[in-house]
């Protein structure tokens, strides 16, 4: 089993919100993520979406494309209509011999709006969560077809952020939808990661890991603040910077013999958090937790 250590650039710039870092040029990103030791890197706003032209640019800093956050509208349209939207993105994703497909459900989520407070997430209904699976797996049908696993990101302020509801996602859904397991939506979520890990292995797609600062997201919740509140607040941070222990879950993934990415994710306000010295915090800490609980990382 082998894993490999990628980031987002969510932390250099932040596409819910282009005042942090937006005016930061993508090759220094690049180059910060290279340096930094990194050998993955997500797909980020500012990405070229020419396949020859994002070709160049990784490689010329010795990056392999992971995948890409997709928002889906499942609960709007149905899943052939899906499938077309998506195609544009999957044929970026295959042209860069990416095999995890990132996706979330948007379109009633209220993560990216500052004007609605992280407490009104929405609900399904039983019928709603009937159709919202399965046209969720049809969509993951389609796109193993195509030598992709769809790896469905949970997430605070949609439909899957709780510990019920992501079990109910996963009973409504087959087996071709994998998880985006992350730790810290997970932890602010009230969902133990290890135990999802455990029950669920032949889920786990893709990882991301975030550390968290509960006490700043309790005062976000309580406040009535949104979730772009909560990250510039600091509810975020990378592995080893807050309370998270990382250790179980390492122990769990080697376990079961996870083999794939494993992604420093955790967005801050880059004025605030110099993004290249806490990717290095991250990588560090990982790279410890790997190396005790014998996971096995590509160089």
């Amino acid at each position: 089993m082998t894993i490999r250590f990628g980031v987002s650039p969510i932390a250099w710039i932040n596409d819910d919100m282009p005042e942090l870092g937006g005016d930061t040029p993508l090759e220094s990103v690049l180059r910060d993520i290279q340096e930094v030791g990194f050998v993955g890197v997500e797909l980020g706003g500012k990405f070229p979406r020419d396949p020859q032209e994002l070709r160049a640019l990784l490689d010329k800093y010795g990056l392999a494309l992971v995948g890409g956050w997709y928002s889906s509208n499942l609960l709007v349209r149905d899943a052939q209509a899906e499938i077309e939207k998506l195609r544009r993105h999957l044929n970026l994703l295959q042209s860069q011999d990416c095999n995890v497909f990132i996706i979330a459900e948007t379109s009633n989520a209220i993560h990216g709006d500052r004007q609605r407070p992280l407490s009104q997430s929405p609900d399904l209904s039983d019928d709603q969560w009937t159709v919202f699976g399965e046209r969720m797996t049809r969509v993951a049908d389609f796109l193993q077809g195509e030598g992709m696993r769809l790896a469905y990101h949970h997430h605070l302020g949609t439909v899957v952020e709780s510990a019920a509801e992501l079990y109910r996602f996963l009973e409504a859904t087959g087996e071709t939808v994998g998880l985006t397991l992350d730790t810290g939506h997970a932890a602010l979520g009230g969902i133990d990661a290890v135990s999802i890990a455990k029950r669920f292995p032949q889920r786990i797609a893709h990882v991301h890991c975030k550390d968290v600062r509960r006490s700043i997201f309790e005062t976000v919740l309580n406040s009535g603040n949104s979730f772009l509140d909560g990250v510039l607040q600091g509810m975020f941070t990378v592995p080893g910077d807050g309370d998270l222990q990382f250790q179980p879950l390492f122990r769990q993934l080697s376990d079961m013999g996870y083999s794939g990415w494993i992604i420093v994710e955790a967005e801050q306000d880059p004025g605030v958090a110099d993004p290249r010295a806490f990717a290095m915090i991250g990588l560090g800490t990982l790279r410890a937790e790997a190396r005790t609980a014998r996971l096995e990382a590509a160089l």
